[in-house]
C-alpha cells in the first residue's frame, strides 16, 4: 500500500527528476525568474525554498550541503553573495508562482517563479539602493546658482521661440507653380 506517499515524480526516474530539479533551481538563482510548466514549478519551490532558507547561516558546512544539492558553484555563490542578504529577515516564501497561461503544442499549464524580493513591479514602491543613489546629485551646489540657472533657463527658452515666430513669417514668401506636375 503507498497511503500518503505523496511526490510528484514529473514522469521520470529518480536521478533525472534529481538532475532536472538542481538545473531548474540553479537557472532560478543565477536569473532570479525562469518561465517553466506549473507542475515543475511546484516541484521546484519544494526543492529551492529549504536551500534559501539554508543559506541565511553562511558557513563552510551550509555551503557545502547547498553545493551538494545544486552541484554548481556559480549557482551557489550568487545564493549566499545576492539572494541570502535580501531574504535575510523573511520567514519563509521565497518564490512566487505567477500563472501564464497554456502552451499552443500540449496545453500544459506554464508559469513564472521568479524569487519574491527580487521583482521591483511587485515590491511596495521600495526603490533599491542603487536607484536612490542615482536620484541624488553627485555634488553640492549652492542654491542661489540653482535659481540663476532657472532663470537663464527661462530667457533661454523665450528667445528660440520668437527666433521660430520670425522663420515662420518668412516661409510664406516662396511662390507655387505647377510646372512639373501632371494634370
Amino acid at each position: 500500500m503507498r497511503h500518503n506517499k505523496n511526490f510528484n515524480h514529473l514522469g521520470r526516474q529518480a536521478g533525472h527528476r534529481k538532475a532536472m530539479l538542481s538545473n531548474m533551481a540553479a537557472s532560478l538563482i543565477l536569473h532570479k525568474r525562469i518561465e517553466t510548466t506549473l507542475a515543475k514549478a511546484k516541484a521546484v519551490r519544494q526543492f529551492i525554498e529549504p536551500l534559501v532558507t539554508k543559506s541565511k547561516e553562511d558557513t563552510t558546512h551550509s555551503r557545502r550541503v547547498v553545493f551538494s544539492y545544486l552541484k554548481q558553484k556559480e549557482a551557489v555563490t550568487e545564493l549566499f553573495r545576492t539572494i541570502a542578504p535580501k531574504i535575510a529577515e523573511r520567514p519563509g516564501g521565497y518564490t512566487r508562482i505567477l500563472k501564464t497561461g497554456f502552451r499552443l503544442g500540449d496545453a500544459a499549464e506554464m508559469c513564472i517563479i521568479e524569487f519574491v524580493d527580487f521583482n521591483e513591479a511587485y515590491t511596495n514602491g521600495v526603490m533599491p539602493a542603487a536607484a536612490t543613489a542615482e536620484a541624488k546629485p553627485k555634488t553640492r551646489r549652492s542654491r542661489k546658482k540653482s535659481e540663476t540657472s532657472e532663470e537663464g533657463a527661462a530667457v533661454k527658452t523665450a528667445k528660440p521661440v520668437a527666433q521660430k515666430a520670425t522663420k515662420a513669417a518668412a516661409a510664406p514668401q516662396v511662390k507655387k507653380t505647377n510646372v512639373g506636375k501632371k494634370m
